[in-house]
């Protein structure tokens, strides 16, 4: 049975920071606790021939700790800016890494990028856009050993129910993309 084992203050994290920030605003002297963390690459991925995205279901153990009954998240293709190459080519890492396909980089087209919990951290998510097709899939996707990612095919004509079916715990960066999706892509 899948359980939250034990809750312990970081000593010496590894992806996070956890920081005070002291500041004033209109002349008054104020403090927030915040966490700096990296910024981060999305790819909105559209499979042409299923005429379907291809999201992941990822266990997320925040959303495990706040929700005992169903840690998992409906996500786009995701991953942490944390290597000296650029953003575009970590986004086409993921995209091999979590989703099993190989798509050039000049199939990948930059949409925009805004900040992600802006209360705690304000890191930057950059969201990328790539149509794919069956010859770019190279393997199952997945993820790392550590990670436990299922790729899902969802359906054009199903995405737009899907975006207020609270049933499914998602993303906003995935909400927002398949609103970006349906404005510029398909109609």
């Amino acid at each position: 049975m899948d359980k939250i084992n034990k809750i312990s203050i970081l000593k010496e994290p590894n992806f996070v920071k956890p920081i005070e920030i002291t500041y004033t605003h209109k002349g008054v002297q104020r403090i927030w606790e915040a966490v700096v963390t990296h910024d981060s690459v999305a790819i909105l991925l559209w499979h042409k021939e299923k005429d379907s995205f291809v999201i992941v279901k990822q266990l997320r153990p925040p959303i495990f700790n706040a929700n005992p009954s169903d840690g998992y998240m409906h996500e786009l293709c995701a991953g942490i800016v944390d290597k000296e190459i650029s953003k575009i080519e970590i986004a086409r890492e993921e995209v091999l890494e979590e989703c099993g396909f190989d798509v050039p980089l000049k199939k990948m087209q930059r949409v925009t990028s805004f900040y992600t919990s802006v209360g705690i951290s304000g890191a930057k998510q950059t969201l990328y856009y790539a149509q794919i097709d069956e010859s770019m899939k190279l393997n199952d996707g997945g993820g790392l050993m550590e990670e436990d990612i299922e790729v899902i095919y969802l359906s054009t004509s199903k995405a737009r129910e899907f975006l207020f079916d609270e049933s499914y715990q998602k993303t906003p960066g995935m909400m927002m993309a398949f609103y970006w999706f349906f404005e510029n892509i398909k109609n």
